[in-house]
């Protein structure tokens, strides 16, 4: 893949009518903020200010959280297909960096393909124009594409999403607000999703979530072929979402498994259990900053596989144990 960087936090309105986007594909990055202390909102936003003039958004209801400006690469490469064809595209890929809870950091980068491209390579300035959209040459293969770019295994050459969203979550990590010592170690998570539009007159389908052999996460969605409900914006943050939920469950199980809970040594279950309290059980909030349409594709979630049953579970099981100690010194000072 042939990969251009551009400073740029969006493009100006072309002449021409939008594309009928038929499919969009995202990758996200999840993982721990590489520092001791929670960030605070000015200190988020200048964190993920990778540029001068950048505008950061800030919340702080019902969860603290930062967004920053998309940053747009200059791609011309192949797409990923399940049957082995070669479809040339070129564009511009988006991504942004999220920081939920001053503590969770995430990287995405997504793209939107049309239904169909130019049979010859348009100038740059046509596509710095149409921030997000990468055009194939000729008809695009939507269902194709979207098999190929959810597999596990990729080629070179082609489309890499993840490597755009790995270079973004390593300027950040460059910020000088970072100190580079985690109050806990742990892994981050890849979620890789794809969307395509249909013609049926029903709303958001969530149609597969799979595990892949290497903790790859895939998503397969359905969106309603109304322009509106395109919005591949809207569909990353349903995407960054599950990707946080699915890393802070991800996460705890984890240290559950690492504490040893249950066995006879409890002071190194309460060592490793402590961090849980004080840095991630209060973060687990689905849909706090969705786009009202796509809520019911968390619905599907909470019915299979139960998300939030099991964060629940879990998170009460961990409360109980660092209450236990306390609870037996009582009843032995009676």
């Amino acid at each position: 893949m042939r990969d251009e960087r551009r400073a740029l936090g969006g493009g100006g309105a072309g002449t021409e009518a939008a594309p009928v986007v038929v499919l969009v594909c995202g990758e996200v990055r999840t993982c721990l903020l590489s520092t001791s202390r929670t960030l605070a909102g000015a200190e988020a936003e200048r964190l993920l200010r990778l540029r001068s003039g950048d505008r950061v958004r800030v919340g702080t209801r019902p969860l603290p959280y930062a967004l920053s400006a998309d940053v747009l690469t200059g791609v011309d490469c192949q797409l990923p297909a399940a049957s082995g064809a070669r479809i040339r595209a070129v564009g511009t890929v988006s991504a942004r960096a999220v920081l939920t809870g001053g503590r969770i950091l995430q990287s995405s980068a997504r793209v939107a393909l049309p239904a169909t491209g130019d049979p010859e390579r348009s100038p740059w300035g046509r596509h710095l124009a149409e921030p997000g959209i990468v055009r194939p040459f000729g008809r695009l293969p939507a269902e194709d594409v979207a098999d190929g770019w959810l597999s596990a295994s990729q080629r070179p050459g082609e489309l890499a999403l993840g490597a755009v969203a790995e270079r973004l979550l390593t300027d950040v990590f460059r910020q000088p607000e970072l100190d580079h010592q985690p109050p806990f170690k742990t892994r981050s998570t890849r979620l890789r999703w794809a969307a395509l539009r249909t013609t049926t007159g029903t709303g958001p389908v969530l149609e597969s979530l799979t595990i892949e052999a290497d903790g790859l996460l895939t998503v397969r969605l359905r969106q309603p072929a109304e322009p509106e409900s395109a919005d591949s914006a809207a569909l990353a943050g349903f995407c960054e979402d599950l990707a946080l939920h699915d890393w802070l469950l991800t996460t705890l199980v984890a240290m559950i498994d690492r504490s040893r809970l249950g066995s006879a040594d409890d002071r190194v279950a309460l060592r490793v259990l402590r961090p849980a309290v004080g840095h991630l059980l209060h973060l687990w909030m689905p849909a706090a900053h969705l786009d009202p349409e796509l809520e019911p594709l968390w619905a599907t979630l909470e019915r299979e596989p139960g998300f939030s049953r099991q964060w629940h579970v879990l998170a009460q099981r961990i409360r109980d144990h660092l209450a236990l100690p306390g609870l037996m010194s009582g009843e032995a000072a009676r």
